[in-house]
């Protein structure tokens, strides 16, 4: 019987991950023919091949034996920014953009605006505190409602995108006031935070393009142009730390800029395809006190276990988080040059974490590392202490573009590059001799 349902759909997902019919064979252990009659819908693999096609494009076995998937794909992300830095021209070019490429978009208007505008605020309330645990309840219900309703989109892939998010919140409490509604609405920072796919930082207008800044198109914004320099900084603190946290700055003029944001965001989505780019260096030991009374600098523990691989694709399980809050994560990473990766994440729940140890390789042991994420002259670094080492540690640095210049914090001493070494990648340091 003709199957061109899943032959569509596999053809969609070798595409989207940029393989050829002779790679994917090479994969699963078949000729290219053999690729070309599956996609023709001339043949279907048997249950074996079935489990290995699932494990390679990271998509549950029964969607791949349908052709289609039983509830849409559903990313979760965030723009956010200083004052005036483009949000609402940002969210129209989101709109139109990915609406095209295929998405149902959906929204979730800026809380503390609507709050605002309907005469909540903090100055209306007896504290900012009691604004801001109001505008964190509001977030929480929206998202939960949106979120629900995304899943029952007739479209295969949504994309919601918040007008801010929780961790905004931070930027104008103190840190004892944060923890306080945190645990007045019964959360924690890390699910908070870790909720969202992808957060994006749209530098204020003041830092780079001061003569753009305005007050006029935003009847909640009060902020002269030092205030916003410094609201600016604080929302970048509060979300660092994120595992996909970009920062998109003025460092061209205004159109660019919100190409540039497309772009990102199209790169995370694998639209067209999810590479990952970035820069390894082996650095001496830093100073974690130093580190960790940077304001733009979090501290993450991540546990990693590499899973039985059958081909040459790296499969790996994470644990990150902090003070027994944590998040889970499964990534399949494929080389394709010497610094770009393909790289397909998933978000886990505990339970399918714990089933998926079991699976664990026994030829390597669990990664165990601390992580602090710094931002730093409009990148994301990475610096991961392993307990193992005591004169030296790694910094990744996540970039935008191979061209991408690198800018080394004065106070990390760089000891040699070696992102092309493969003595250095966490899957050799864990490969027990």
């Amino acid at each position: 019987m003709n199957d061109y349902n899943f032959g569509n759909r596999l053809y969609e997902l070798r595409v989207k991950c940029k393989l050829s019919q002779s790679d994917l064979g090479n994969l699963v252990g078949v000729t290219n023919k053999a690729v070309s009659k599956w996609e023709m819908g001339n043949a279907k693999p048997g249950i074996e091949i079935m489990n290995k096609l699932s494990l390679i494009f990271n998509v549950p076995l029964e969607e791949l034996m349908n052709g289609k998937s039983n509830k849409p794909s559903i990313n979760k992300i965030v723009i956010t920014g200083g004052p005036c830095a483009g949000k609402s021209t940002a969210l129209s070019w989101i709109e139109k953009e990915f609406t095209q490429k295929g998405y149902q978009v959906i929204f979730i208007n800026e809380a503390a605006t609507e709050l605002i505008n309907n005469g909540i605020s903090a100055h209306t309330c007896d504290s900012a505190l009691i604004f801001q645990k109001a505008l964190m309840s509001l977030q929480k219900s929206r998202e939960e409602i949106y979120y629900q309703a995304a899943r029952e989109m007739k479209k295969e892939k949504v994309l919601i995108v918040c007008d801010r998010g929780f961790l905004d919140s931070k930027a104008y409490l103190s840190e004892l006031q944060f923890q306080y509604i945190l645990k007045d609405i019964n959360a924690n920072e890390i699910e908070l935070r870790d909720n969202y796919d992808a957060v994006f930082h749209l530098v204020t207008a003041a830092k780079g393009a001061e003569e753009f800044y305005t007050l006029e198109n935003n009847a909640a914004r009060s902020e002269g142009i030092h205030e916003a320099k410094i609201l600016d900084d604080k929302l970048i603190a509060a979300w660092t730390g994120h595992p996909h946290f970009r920062i998109i700055d003025n460092s061209t003029d205004f159109n660019d800029k919100m190409k540039r944001l497309i772009s990102e965001i199209s790169s995370f989505l694998g639209e067209p395809e999810p590479f990952e780019i970035e820069r390894k260096y082996l650095i001496e030991y830093p100073d974690l006190k130093k580190l960790e009374n940077l304001p733009n600098c979090e501290k993450v523990d991540i546990i990693q276990t590499y899973l039985i691989s059958e081909d040459n694709s790296e499969i790996r399980i994470r644990q990150r988080g902090k003070n027994g809050n944590y998040i889970y994560y499964k990534t399949i990473k494929k080389k394709i040059s010497d610094i770009k990766r393909l790289e397909l994440e998933k978000r886990l729940t505990k339970e399918e974490y714990l089933d998926l140890l079991m699976n664990a390789d026994p030829d390597y042991r669990q990664i165990r590392k601390t992580r602090y994420c710094l931002t730093y002259d409009k990148l994301y670094y990475e610096i991961d202490i392993f307990p193992f080492w005591k004169d030296k540690a790694m910094m990744e640095i996540e970039l935008n573009s191979e061209d991408d210049k690198i800018s080394i914090p004065p106070f990390i001493k760089v000891i040699d590059e070696v992102t092309d070494d493969e003595n250095y990648k966490n899957k050799s340091l864990a490969k027990i001799i």
